[in-house]
């Protein structure tokens, strides 16, 4: 069986603006860089399909991603947006979002270039934020349209009233996982007119009305579950000792690059639920969304088995 992959992170590239420090961020970013970490070892890669500004924060960007030999060819660059922020605040101990407008990423281009990769993905994230503008929109629906063998995995996230009903219904179609937590279900059942009310009652009307492998729920630190076509399964809870300055984000899409790449590798679910719990445990312990994963930490996956 093949065990290397190309997972693709589609969407925003930013970096997080914490009260003390800047650091890369976004869901597709995380992801993709996560998911290299998790198949440099074998042979695969994690790529970023994004667009950052010709600024010193996009430059910083790519020199983050030189060092640490992640994949930056489908990393656009724009002449004239900046690069995408968010401003990250906590309260009481859970992050809060400021997402900065029209920035490079709404600007996503679709050209030959990304139909090739999509053509070769075998895998791809991609969320309801990263679509907010009609451009980008357009980008991602034409990449996932050629992505046609691919795992697709889509990343409800409901930040700042950036979302609609029609890519709600856009995403759940094209998507084999959709990807929410216990607020977001009741969001989308009500939008998109299924039963709501019961976390699982609108998890299976979302499997049944979209032909669905399954759907995620990320659930902090009681970690992570799914319905299937066979019911609901969770995985087993993990965690690591705190790291000075610790904290949460980055952990859900450590979960997402993990959960691909265990089901990619032909993984049952629950094996594949208990690795998504421990990537993202990790990612918690550590200070910022893409803290490096250690050799020692990458052994105990046992992925090349």
């Amino acid at each position: 069986m093949k065990n290397s992959f190309t997972i693709v992170g589609l969407g925003e590239a930013v970096f997080d603006v914490f009260p003390d420090k800047e650091v890369l961020g976004g869901t597709s970013l995380n992801v993709a860089v996560q998911a290299h970490q998790l198949q440099a070892p074998l042979g695969g890669r994690g790529v970023l399909l994004s667009r950052i500004g010709s600024d010193d924060l996009g430059n910083r960007l790519q020199e983050e991603f030189t060092s640490r030999n992640l994949p930056r060819e489908f990393v656009q660059v724009d002449p004239v947006k900046p690069t995408g922020q968010v401003l990250v605040s906590f309260i009481d101990g859970a992050p809060s979002y400021e997402i900065v407008m029209d920035t490079a990423w709404d600007h996503l281009q679709f050209t030959g270039r990304e139909a090739e990769l999509a053509a070769v993905c075998d895998a791809v994230s991609f969320g309801t934020m990263s679509q907010r503008h009609p451009v980008a929109h357009r980008a991602t629906q034409a990449f996932l349209a050629e992505a046609k063998n691919a795992l697709k995995i889509f990343d409800v996230n409901l930040r700042m009233d950036l979302f609609s009903a029609q890519i709600l219904d856009e995403g759940c179609r094209v998507a084999n996982l959709v990807k929410l937590n216990d607020e977001e279900i009741e969001i989308v059942a009500s939008m998109l007119d299924l039963p709501s009310g019961d976390s699982r009652l609108g998890a299976e009307a979302l499997l049944e009305n979209y032909d669905l492998e399954a759907v995620i729920f990320t659930r902090g630190k009681r970690g992570t579950a799914a319905y299937t076509a066979t019911g609901w399964m969770e995985g087993d809870p993990a965690s690591f000792p705190l790291a000075e300055n610790a904290d949460s984000v980055g952990a859900g899409d450590a979960c997402t690059a993990a959960l691909l790449t265990a089901r990619l590798l032909g993984r049952p679910w629950q094996a594949a639920l208990d690795m998504a719990n421990r990537h993202g445990a990790f990612v918690a312990s550590q200070p910022g969304a893409t803290p490096r994963l250690s050799d020692e930490m990458w052994e105990t996956y046992k992925l090349a088995s």
